[in-house]
């Protein structure tokens, strides 16, 4: 038995934290320090203390105690932590932080971001296979997928790229995945900024229709590079 308490107590002492916290804490208008905070609030939760004084959680930290104290109020503004009022033992009212606003916002940003991809995606795939003629591979759905859900391209650049590809005429994926490494290690970032792209590219080559192509009403596609 004694040889086991160092690590009953290794497990007695563990932090459970959902992966959204460490994957979502930016895209909440947090720094590292500031998570670093929550997690200390967390911690100290978990440990009893409801509403520890900023001196006692600066103290696990690299920051001064007035560091923290701003720190404590920018996270309340941000409404990622909420101060309640609750009723401690003998009736006294006792103040405590809250993280559930927190943990509201991630989760509900993650279920609206998966509802949006998948929304991308019902609109990409017939689009895509409306424009090669064809049912999309298997490899080509997770090259879309890619695009969406680990490169982050936005749907409306994804679409462009399709649509230069037609304009050139080279109807593949390896041409579209370029077109799209292109725009994004040049910044590129709305519409507006790849069809100014598209118009300095194509002054100095001209399409490349194939013959498959040559069928097709280009005007849908040439309207695009109008000026809005």
């Amino acid at each position: 038995m004694t040889k086991n308490q160092p690590y009953e107590y290794i497990l007695q002492t563990q932090l459970t934290l959902p992966q959204q916290l460490v994957t979502g804490y930016k895209a909440l208008g947090m720094n590292e320090t500031e998570l670093a905070i929550v997690l200390q609030l967390f911690r100290f939760k978990q440990e009893g203390v409801n509403f520890p004084t900023p001196e006692e959680i600066a103290e696990y930290l690299t920051v001064s105690e007035e560091e923290c104290s701003n720190l404590l109020r920018s996270l309340i503004q941000k409404g990622i932590v909420e101060i309640l009022h609750e009723k401690g033992p003998e009736g006294i009212i006792q103040e405590t932080y809250s993280l559930e606003p927190l943990f509201v916002l991630l989760f509900q940003k993650q279920q609206a971001k998966k509802e949006s991809s998948s929304d991308m995606k019902e609109s990409l795939f017939p689009l895509f296979e409306k424009e090669f003629g064809r049912p999309l591979s298997p490899f080509e759905i997770e090259t879309i997928n890619i695009w969406l859900d680990e490169e982050n391209y936005k749907e409306d650049l994804i679409k462009a790229a399709l649509r230069e590809a037609v304009l050139m005429g080279k109807m593949n994926f390896k041409y579209i995945d370029r077109i799209l490494s292109e725009w994004d290690r040049k910044g590129i970032r709305t519409i507006k900024q790849a069809q100014n792209h598209g118009k300095q590219f194509r002054n100095g080559q001209k399409p490349n229709f194939s013959p498959s192509n040559s069928k097709r009403d280009k005007s849908l596609y040439y309207n695009w590079l109008e000026e809005e």
